[in-house]
């Protein structure tokens, strides 16, 4: 793949721009088959044009990614931080394995019994009140599956499945490298038959003799109450399809809870902010706060109430994952200041700052006290 500017992925896979995901997929796959370097060991180049087709295909196989690059090109992927993700957990090196076996299309060893499908990874997105309440939401995650047409054998139903002649039903070739040190004998997965030792006659019309074809699937996924930005949850046996009879993986959903305008999260604490006027928190009274889940509060103001003060909210914060308890919804005091003065409330603030005395502000706090209070204990 060229490092600087990289290529069109459309013209990288040889498709129209407005193929559809299977044409994107058989395209890719045929590539892959084609260019693999374990392959293409003569040419010096080949893992570089394995990496193009591999990079074309991550743009061209999500939804967003490619409407990202028809918009904007690879500056719009580069710029927006929504390029491919060449690395990550459900990402294209999973899917390589999950679709043509152990250590990719052409590595690893040869015929063998089950293999476990390997995990797969999705993101969703929840707002502060669902994750404090519980929720559930779908998931549309593209996932290897089992092929339904030839029930995962490869081949077209009521057509032969033969040894394979060119490795002998072994599933294994001999490949010989040059190196500093001499010849290095090595086996790889046969060329023919991809590992299995068998060969489908007339291949599967759906997989192209895979025996698993990748699609998106729709679950349903429970989030618990209490789930924290960040946190998975696994989906025990819904990732992506296992090998010759083999368990599929595991499905992971990272939830992500969207920023409250209105609340931070401390723990299992909430906490918000309320205006309060100087004369008001001098005098003392009642404020209005609006709770997460249940509407708007009454708030007491004591008179003399300081800059940062705290009032708490029992049981009106989140649900702990784990036990019974409900954290506090903290209410921190904002004292405001009035910054536009009428004529006669100018003069009546000048009368009653002139009967201001020391006695009226002593605290008797610490000046550590008193940076603790207005720094929130910090």
């Amino acid at each position: 793949m060229s490092s600087t500017v990289p290529r069109d992925p459309y013209e990288v896979l040889g498709v129209e721009r407005d193929a559809d995901e299977r044409a994107i997929k058989k395209a890719f796959r045929g590539l892959a088959r084609e260019l693999h370097p374990d392959v293409n060991a003569h040419d010096p180049e080949a893992e570089g044009k394995f990496k193009e087709i591999a990079y074309a295909y991550e743009i061209l196989s999500n939804a967003d990614t490619r409407a990202t690059y028809d918009r904007y090109g690879h500056d719009g992927l580069r710029g927006g931080g929504s390029g491919p993700d060449m690395g990550g957990f459900g990402g294209l090196g999973d899917i390589f394995e999950a679709f043509f076996g152990q250590g990719g299309m052409f590595g690893g060893g040869g015929a063998s019994g089950p293999v476990q499908g390997r995990d797969a990874g999705i993101g969703a997105e929840i707002t502060l009140a669902q994750a404090a309440e519980g929720t559930r939401i779908t998931v549309t995650p593209e996932l290897v599956q089992t092929c339904a047409h030839c029930h995962g054998n490869g081949a077209e139903p009521g057509t032969p499945i033969e040894t394979c002649e060119r490795c002998g039903g072994q599933g294994v070739l001999q490949a010989v490298t040059r190196s500093p040190f001499g010849q290095v004998v090595r086996n790889v997965a046969c060329d023919v038959c991809g590992g299995d030792g068998r060969v489908a006659q007339t291949p599967c019309d759906e997989c192209d003799g895979q025996g698993r074809v990748l699609d998106r699937v729709t679950l349903e996924v429970d989030v618990p109450a209490g789930i924290e930005d960040g946190q998975r949850i696994r989906l025990s046996g819904r990732g992506h399809a296992g090998e010759r009879g083999g368990p599929p993986g595991d499905l992971y959903v990272q939830v992500r809870v969207t920023p409250d305008p209105r609340f931070v999260r401390d723990g299992d604490d909430l906490v918000t902010a309320v205006d309060v006027p100087a004369p008001l928190a001098a005098l003392g009274g009642t404020v209005t706060v609006e709770t997460l889940l249940h509407g708007e509060h009454e708030v007491e103001i004591a008179a003399g109430t300081q800059p940062a003060t705290q009032v708490k909210l029992k049981g009106e914060g989140m649900p702990a994952l784990r036990g019974r308890r409900t954290g506090d919804l903290r209410v921190v005091v904002n004292v405001v200041i009035p910054r536009k003065l009428s004529a006669a409330q100018r003069t009546q603030l000048e009368a009653f700052a002139a009967t201001i005395t020391d006695e009226n502000l002593r605290t008797g706090e610490s000046l550590g006290g008193k940076l603790r209070r207005l720094f929130g204990g910090h």
